[in-house]
């Protein structure tokens, strides 16, 4: 008996462990985690709502808990011309929602021992050495002066945003004339130069602050992707594929779309006076290019589905490992979630090393729980993920402008309502 007893508790053990181990996102009964099927149909009156209100043409909304897929519905259409119905695993741009990805692809290299956070950024792009900090800026005829920087940007200025590059295009009027001036674009390249000459330009260009002294949200990780090509030896678009993409079962996730996935690429809205979705023409959207390309933005240039978004999400929910392979350590993914800007503030929040991370006063805005790690994309896309609440949370759009952020924030707060435990 007490052979059979400890054969018992064995098994369970090895069961546990094996369950613990895969972490494979799989559809359950909301109920079998915790959240209320009655309470989660509150998400579907409001998003259908949205639809129907003409605030947004359609949405893709995923939650899973505890790896259990609990709600994966879409609404509205993907495209308004057609009236095709949205899908499930239809493809988004995510835009800025890159930078998560590629930060993680340069923390593998960071295990490796192939650079340290606080090494100057020169050390490996020589571009970045000597900088200099925008002092003044004529608006007339947009000439400037700047001053030595105190210090050298290093790797972790880039992963936290607080190196004082700043964005073309959606900057400042400042940073926009200064890096239009210098021949920098918004991050999403004209497929006619690689990310490499691009980032060699930006490393001669001014800082618009001191780094380390503020947070400034800029081309960051468009550096960090060319970085890690410096340190690989390989193409960022390759790193991401053999690394990250394959090994977690990301098919869906491109720089640029195999014509046989073209199909399913959502159409980009825009909205009206009224701040009712209307159609915008295709032609203004250079993103991504349907053909075969060499530029691959770091910052902004991936285009995924909620399912393979949410794969990357569980996995770092799983501390580094999903479906039996390790991607990276509990430790970094420890760092990665760690507050890494001290007294500076993102709002109520901090910033680790390529998420914001909530903390207790920003968890009294809407629930989501200190802790939790998130970011968004330029074209409507939004998630995070809450180790406490073992969550992970997405809704995908597409629409520019989507001036309606209640959206994203109501589904945010209604996420939290369904919990029962």
């Amino acid at each position: 008996m007490r052979y059979l007893s400890y054969l018992l508790i064995s098994l369970v053990l090895v069961l546990n462990y094996s369950c613990g181990k895969s972490g494979v996102l799989t559809e359950a009964s909301s109920e079998s985690v915790k959240v209320s099927s009655e309470r989660l149909a509150r998400i579907d009156n409001m998003l259908q709502q949205v639809v129907d209100n003409g605030w947004t043409a359609g949405a893709v909304a995923f939650i899973a808990r505890d790896g259990k897929i609990v709600y994966n519905k879409a609404f509205g259409m993907n495209d308004l011309e057609t009236q095709s119905p949205m899908q499930t695993d239809n493809i988004f741009r995510i835009a800025s929602q890159t930078k998560a990805i590629v930060s993680i692809g340069l923390m593998m290299l960071f295990e490796e021992g192939k650079f340290l956070l606080d090494d100057p950024v020169s050390k490996y792009i020589p571009e970045f050495a000597n900088s200099t900090v925008l002092e003044k800026f004529n608006e007339k005829d947009t000439t400037f002066a700047t001053i030595p920087s105190k210090r050298e940007v290093t790797i972790r200025d880039l992963l936290t945003h607080t190196s004082g590059i700043g964005y073309a295009g959606i900057g400042t009027p400042v940073m926009n004339a200064v890096y239009t001036k210098g021949g920098i674009e918004g991050g999403f390249g004209n497929n006619q130069s690689s990310i490499g000459d691009d980032i060699k330009i930006l490393g001669r260009m001014p800082l618009f602050h001191q780094p380390g002294e503020k947070w400034t949200y800029g081309l960051n990780v468009d550096v960090i992707g060319y970085l890690i090509e410096v340190l690989s030896g390989e193409k960022l678009d390759v790193v991401l594929r053999t690394r990250l993409f394959d090994p977690l079962g990301m098919d869906d996730t491109w720089f640029y779309l195999p014509a046989e996935k073209q199909g399913r690429l959502v159409k980009v809205n825009t909205e009206n006076r009224e701040r009712k979705v209307t159609s915008m023409p295709q032609e203004r959207v250079n993103y991504p290019l349907l053909t075969d390309g060499i530029y691959f933005s770091g910052g902004a240039g991936l285009s995924s589905t909620t399912k393979d978004y949410a794969t990357f999400l569980q996995m770092l929910l799983n501390k580094g490992e999903y479906n039996g392979k390790r991607i990276i350590s509990r430790r970094t993914v420890e760092l990665i979630s760690t507050n890494q800007i001290g007294e500076l503030n993102l709002g109520r929040n901090k910033f680790g090393l390529g998420f914001e991370i909530t903390t207790a006063e920003g968890q009294a805005v809407l629930g989501i729980s200190e802790g939790s790690f998130s970011w968004g994309g330029y074209f409507g896309t939004t998630y995070w993920a809450d180790p406490k609440e073992r969550l992970v949370c997405l809704l995908f759009m597409q629409q520019v402008p989507l001036s309606r952020g209640e959206i994203q924030n109501k589904f945010k707060a209604m996420v939290y309502q369904a919990l029962d435990d």
